[in-house]
Parts: C-alpha cells; structure tokens; sequence
C-alpha cells in the first residue's frame, strides 16, 4: 500500500529552497498510514542518511533538518548544518534557524526525537505531541504548545541531487507493461526467412554482471530466482569457454528464438583476456559451442569443430559489452582502448552494439530502494554518459539495469527494467536486418 504526502508542490517547493544546495525529498514515513507509531518511524528511517522531520498543524508546518542519518540507538547527535524551520500556508515563505548546539544539535530517545532544545516531538499512546520553545522567533502561532497534538508528522529522506524533476527516459511502471513486454519477448520471431534464434555475444571484464544478466532474464520470465551455476568458468567464477544459454519461457518449456551467449572475460590486454582474433571468431560463427579459450593458442581451421562455412544460424546478431557502473572510474586505460578496438573491429562486420549497465542500484540511494528512479536518477544518468563516453557510443545504446542478486524473489519494477533492455536489443537487430 502507497501513501502520498501532506505536502503540496508549491509548499514543497518553499521548503526546498531552505538547502543550499539542489536536492528532492523521499517520503519514508508518513504518521497517519503507521498509526504513529514511533518505533515504526525508527525502523523505516534510522540510517537513511539526511532527513527533514515536518510537523502539521493546520496551514503550520514546522519541523527540522539533520545532515546525517537518524541514530537506531537512543544518542544524541553533532551536526553543525542541522535546522528548524517554520512556514505557515503557501503565501509565505519559509523561515529557518541553525541548531548548532556542538552534540545537542539532534537528540534521540526510544520515544522522541528533538532538534537542539527548539523542537521536540515525543511519541505516547499512538499519538504525537510536540513542544516548542520561543528563543527563536520562529513566529510560531499564539498556542498553548506545551504537549500540542500534531494533526500529522511525516518524515522524509533529503537526496541532494539525486533525483530530477522529471525522467529523462520514460517506462511506464505498470503491470500491464510488465506482462506486454514479456508476451513480445516470448512470441518473438527473427525478421529473416529460416533464422529461428537470435545470437546475442555479451563481452565485458571480470564481475561486470554478464551470468547474471542471463539469470534475471531467465528469473523475469519464470517468475521466480534463477541462479545459474557457473558451467564453463573456473572456481573463481571467470569463463573460460564459450556457452550459449537459449533462453526459455518457462522452466523445461521449448526455447524463444533468443539465445544469449557467454565467453571469456575481457582483460587490459589480449594475453590477460579474451582475444579480439577470438571474438571475432565467435561473432562470425567459427567457434563451436564449448570452445576453451586459451591465452597465446587462437582459434583457427585446426581446432577441433571450428565451423569453416558457418550460416546466418551460427553468427552472432548483436554484441552487448557489460559494464559495471561501479568500476567505471576503475578500468584502466588498457581496458578502455580494448573496448574501443573491439568496437571498431565489430563495426565493420555489420553488428549491431549496445552497452549493458549494471549495478546502477548501488550508485544511488533511491535507486537501491525503488528502482523506478532508474530515469529519474542524476545520479545513473551521469553514469550512463560515462559508459557512453567510455565504450564510444551514443547515449541512446546504453541500457542500465539492476540483476537480480541477492534477492529470493521477483519484483515486478526489475522485471520490467530487464524486459525493456532485452526489447533493445532485439529492436537492435530487428533494424540492422532491415537497413
């Protein structure tokens, strides 16, 4: 069950502008929908980084700022940014106070929470009071404020500029897409006569998601968590041969014509990884299923079931290169120029190429939570532009996800972030078979 906040845009708004800096609120707890429980607000919001406590009496609302997270434990905090603030009704603006009391800038207790000795809230009997003082003037109404009852008390998780106004790429979040996006990818055909599998070649370095993008295919469409065993890689994980994954509807179901297929990592160079001979190999339909790459040892017409006559049936149809949003900034130069030399050499072969983002939740805090804010994200549109920048591509080919990891059971945002990469990709295809 969702629940919306009190807060309407302009007042929002007001509010926004008491930061310096550009940021969003996340709604976390709202007291009417947890029966204001207090200990319901301490478990959803203890260490959810900067917070802004809002308090409602009529057209008043006051409440305070605290940079860090809200403590688990009974402490009190230093924060030398927290405030408090007071606005009443949309015609005015909002007027804020420092709390800058050294430690007793922000206090919790297992029933209340206050800013500095300016605001307290405390919880009893599933109702919230609150008590102000009047060393600020904070031009709060003439009431009696000893114990006042609070109509409603929200709290919500600042992001500083984690979110945008709006997406930058739309999706619709809705189940209806979920199950359309599914139904295309099940039902799809290849647009050439006699071709009744696609061959997607995912290319990436060491832990950038690629077996774990086929398991979340493979999870999405199953409807529960699939976790592939490692068929083809050392114990440490790394592939070493070449293996295809036909992808099904359904468990022990006959194969879509979408097949995925995995080889060895890439490395800073041609020794430490797979070879571009090699690839090449795999794209142009020479390497058999199986194959066991070795360093310094190419592929060639003497190695067992190299195909020297492959069909259209034996090739790859689209290269996706797998990037891990949280190592961009880590691959090194080598790695850098390898993609960007594979790129070229593929481009001449008529492939289409996309980039695969993954990990793109755990670069953003309201991504992690919710990943409906994939598009909305500042922080994952930054990062898409890296990946962009770095494989030489335009922004459009990039396609971030989230894969199911950790996770013991589908989600039906994830699901659709995935279906709507794989349509991509076989749309990649579709209009390259086209042109």
């Amino acid at each position: 069950m969702t629940f919306n906040s009190r807060l309407d845009p302009e007042t929002e708004k007001k509010l926004l502008k008491l930061f310096d800096l550009n940021v969003n609120f996340r709604l976390l707890y709202k007291g009417s929908h947890f029966n204001f429980d207090i200990r319901k607000l301490f478990q959803i919001c203890s260490d959810q980084g900067s917070f802004i406590l809002t308090v409602y009496f009529g057209k008043h609302i006051f409440g305070g700022f605290l940079k860090k997270s809200l403590p688990r434990s009974n402490e009190q905090v230093k924060d030398e940014d927290a405030f408090v603030f007071s606005l009443y009704d949309s015609d005015s603006t909002a007027t804020r106070f420092s709390v800058n009391e050294g430690h007793h800038a922000f206090h919790r207790t297992y029933s209340s929470i206050s800013f500095g000795d300016c605001l307290k809230v405390a919880a009893s009997d599933r109702e919230f009071h609150v008590n102000l003082c009047s060393t600020y003037d904070f031009n709060w109404p003439e009431w009696d404020w000893e114990k006042q009852l609070c109509e409603e008390v929200e709290l919500h998780r600042v992001q500083a500029g984690d979110l945008l106004p709006g997406p930058w790429r739309g999706l619709p979040w809705i189940e209806t897409n979920r199950d359309e996006l599914r139904k295309d990818l099940v039902s799809y055909e290849p647009p050439i006569v006699g071709l009744t599998q696609v061959r997607v070649l995912l290319l990436g370095p060491v832990g950038a998601g690629k077996s774990s993008f086929i398991s979340s295919i493979k999870s999405a469409l199953y409807g529960n968590v699939v976790n592939l065993p490692s068929i083809g890689a050392k114990p440490d994980g790394i592939i070493k041969k070449l293996k295809s994954y036909p992808i099904r509807a359904e468990k022990g179901g006959q194969p879509i014509a979408l097949t995925l297929c995995d080889v060895r990592d890439m490395g800073d160079s041609e020794e430490t990884g797979l070879s571009l001979h090699d690839a090449l190999a795999v794209i142009n339909g020479h390497a058999p299923e199986g194959y066991k790459f070795q360093s310094g040892m190419p592929i060639n017409p003497s190695s067992a079931g190299y195909c020297l006559d492959p069909g259209l049936q034996d090739k790859i149809h689209c290269v996706v290169f797998v990037l891990n949003a949280r190592s961009l900034h880590s691959y090194g130069e080598s790695l850098v120029k390898m993609i960007k030399k594979y790129r070229r050499e593929i481009s001449d072969l008529d492939v289409p190429q996309l980039v695969l983002l993954t990990h793109v939740d755990e670069m953003c805090h309201a991504v992690n939570t919710d990943v409906r804010y994939v598009y909305t994200s500042r922080i994952v549109q930054k990062k898409v532009q890296e990946a962009a920048s770095l494989a030489d591509v335009p922004v459009s080919f990039v396609l971030p996800v989230k894969n199911y990891m950790s996770e013991l059971t589908v989600n039906r945002d994830t699901d659709i972030l995935i279906f709507s990469a794989v349509r991509q990709i076989l749309h990649a295809i579709d209009d390259t078979f086209e042109a």
